[in-house]
């Protein structure tokens, strides 16, 4: 007789066959967690970087990406090195035919799954070169689990420029898994290309060598010493990587911090911050209104230092313990890769997606530490499995919560201004989801009460401007205009804007001069390049509109809307003279006479100035720029009288001294 029972699966088999349901699981479960959000829409930092960018248009600039880091915005002071984000933004474009986020949140939701694959070996590896055993495959998903639900990862993955922190995060992973995986392939250094890719996204992956340089040293059975030889060459390549980005950096990129030593001094209490949010994940907002401390003495500094003091502490403790050794890795990865947004003084003292790359870590360190802690008290399976599956699917709710909350612009920023209410920024942007609604009053309420926490915030006047605009309170709206104007004289936004305002009431050679201005400051913005285009149309410059046009082309040669242009250009009738239309306000005329300063126009420019000081006799403003005048025709004397008033005027004002410095320099100059 023939024997029909199926042979029972060895107990290898059996555990490849759980293994794969866990990862089955697990992707189930992080799916769940992110459905809904792949419809969610651009926000902040995305306008700059996508929406607005002309360059991620055509797949053809993607050569100029890793030659030109102006490509990566059209904000100046944004532009840095990352090519890589920017090639990978320009295929999406290229895929959705558009700016179509379901396009970018696909790419990005893709490449954070081959992150969390990557994890798994380094997970495993490390906990079996402390104590091998077969629960270690468990543990290790469980760790990958936990973070690919954890909410912290939810900024991150929503927030679509931000996936710079994934592709670091992913090149720094990637290439331990590497590593680890083929060592006989180390000689060659094909681990350092993820790594290098990494850096290229963002620069915090440089850290690599040092961590490698920890893993060879506590899980790979060298001293120090082979230890730090064996990572030389990441070493070397990480630091060449680093330097390009440095050097390839546009001069015109700010980190944003105005006080830097109170910055870093702030730092450890946000780690704080942020290693409570790995265990209790609340309090996440996209934009917060914490500030830097300003005394040693301060609460915050004591309690932050005082944690890193038991982290360091901690860590020294848990490496002399071969079986701790996870535990003492994951945290000095907690340590190491929060030192490049700890040292390096960034705009926002904190942020949640800086945790991305953190918790990879924290994640290690913890699972690793439960499970010890399971088998130490004889915790029994019946409640470490339900309370482990309790404890994802928790976290897997409240990242849906965080999608939700990522859905609009007008959730996010309500949000924001409910956790972050001393952000001026928050309030901002809420109010302009309010105005985008017609809710002008709403969205007034809210700017105001941002112009408290932001009294010289330019892109605040502008938004005001446009608020008292669309209200008929022409007045309100130049006074606003002119103010960003003066905050921001060489940003391209603040002339863009009073320009298209200047069009609207049909002040159309005011708004000419503005819009040339904005182009030729940031001739990236095609927004006022479009807008300088239309304006030619208008007053019938066939021959300006074509040279804009060219120049459009020249620079992006598959802008549709610049070819449309140059083809109606040849139709368009004679340029004929248009009617001036004289301002009628003292903010008015100080605005005009920067325009012709800026235009070379000097004595139209002593004209106007003096046009608004008839108006307003006491405007300090009005009094700098007829002194910048006459200095720049030569008159001394007249130049120096007025600044010196403006000073009279406005005690503090430093453009005024700078002026008046320059003109009795130069007249001394001239007496010689």
């Amino acid at each position: 007789m023939l024997d029909t029972e199926s042979p029972s699966p060895t107990p290898v088999e059996t555990r490849r066959n759980n293994s794969l349901w866990a990862v089955a699981g697990i992707l189930l479960l992080v799916f769940f967690a992110y459905a809904n959000h792949f419809q969610n829409s651009f926000h902040f930092d995305d306008s700059h970087s996508i929406q607005d960018n002309p360059w991620i248009r055509d797949l053809r600039n993607i050569p100029r990406f890793f030659t030109d880091g102006n490509t990566f915005s059209t904000l100046p002071t944004n532009r840095s090195y990352r090519p890589v984000v920017s090639t990978s933004l320009a295929v999406d474009y290229w895929l959705g035919h558009g700016l179509q986020p379901l396009w970018f949140h696909i790419t990005t939701f893709f490449w954070y799954l081959v992150q969390l694959a990557a994890m798994f070996p380094l997970f495993r590896a490390t906990y079996d070169s402390s104590r091998p055993s077969s629960r270690n495959r468990t543990v290790a998903l469980f760790a990958v689990a936990l973070y690919g639900v954890h909410p912290a990862m939810a900024e991150t993955v929503n927030y679509i420029i931000q996936r710079a922190d994934i592709f670091a995060t992913l090149g720094v992973v990637a290439g331990f898994a590497l590593y680890i995986l083929f060592p006989s392939a180390r000689r060659y250094g094909l681990y350092l290309l993820p790594v290098v890719a990494g850096i290229l996204s963002k620069a915090p992956a440089a850290v690599f060598p040092v961590l490698l340089f920890a893993w060879i040293w506590w899980f790979d059975g060298d001293d120090i010493k082979a230890a730090a030889i064996r990572s030389i060459p990441s070493f070397i390549v990480s630091g060449v990587a680093s330097v390009v980005v440095i050097l390839m950096n546009p001069p015109t990129y700010i980190n944003g911090a105005t006080a830097p030593a109170l910055y870093r001094l702030t730092q450890p209490w946000v780690l704080l911050g942020y290693f409570r949010k790995f265990f209790i994940p609340t309090g996440f907002t996209a934009d917060t209104d914490e500030t830097v401390v300003f005394s040693l003495f301060d609460a915050r500094v004591l309690f932050g230092f005082g944690f890193l003091i038991v982290l360091a502490v901690a860590v020294w403790w848990c490496a002399k313990r071969r079986e701790l050794r996870p535990v003492a890795f994951g945290i000095f990865w907690f340590l190491v890769t929060s030192v490049p947004t700890s040292l390096i003084a960034l705009a926002e003292v904190e942020n949640d997606h800086r945790m991305y790359f953190s918790f990879v870590g924290l994640a290690m360190a913890a699972c690793w530490g439960g499970a010890l802690l399971a088998e130490k008290y004889l915790v029994p399976e019946r409640i470490v499995v339900p309370a482990c599956a309790l404890l994802l699917v928790g976290c897997a709710l409240g990242t849906r919560d965080r999608n939700v909350v990522w859905s609009t612009d007008e959730n996010l920023w309500r949000d924001v201004s409910i956790k972050s209410p001393r952000n001026g920024r928050g309030l901002m942007n809420y109010g302009l989801t309010l105005m985008a609604k017609g809710d002008y009053p709403g969205a007034l309420d809210l700017f105001n009460r941002s112009l408290v926490l932001n009294p010289n915030y330019y892109f605040l006047e502008i938004n005001l401007g446009i608020a008292y605009g669309a209200m008929n309170n022409p007045a309100e709206a130049e006074r606003h205009f002119t103010r960003a104007v003066a905050l921001a004289p060489d940003q391209g936004n603040p002339h863009f804007y009073y320009g298209r305002w200047l069009s609207g009431v049909r002040r159309t050679q005011e708004a000419l001069a503005q819009m040339e201005l904005a182009a030729r400051l940031n001739p990236d913005y095609i927004q006022s390049r479009y807008m300088l285009m239309q304006l030619y149309a208008e007053t019938g410059n066939a021959q300006a509109l074509g040279a804009e046009a060219r120049s459009v082309l020249a620079r992006f040669p598959g802008d549709a809307t610049a070819a449309s242009w140059l083809a109606r250009s040849t139709n368009l009738p004679p340029a004929q003279a248009q009617p001036v239309a004289v301002p009628t306000s003292a903010e008015g005329f100080l605005t005009l006479s920067l325009t012709l300063f800026q235009s070379g126009r000097f004595a139209e420019c002593v004209d106007a100035a003096n046009h608004a000081i008839k108006i307003n006799p006491v405007y300090a403003e009005a009094w700098n720029n007829l002194g910048a005048c006459y200095n720049s025709i030569s008159e001394w004397d007249k130049g120096i009288a007025a600044e010196q008033q403006a000073i009279r005027l406005k005690p503090d004002f430093q453009l005024a001294k700078n002026n008046l410095a320059w003109g009795q320099d130069q007249k001394r100059k001239g007496a010689k």
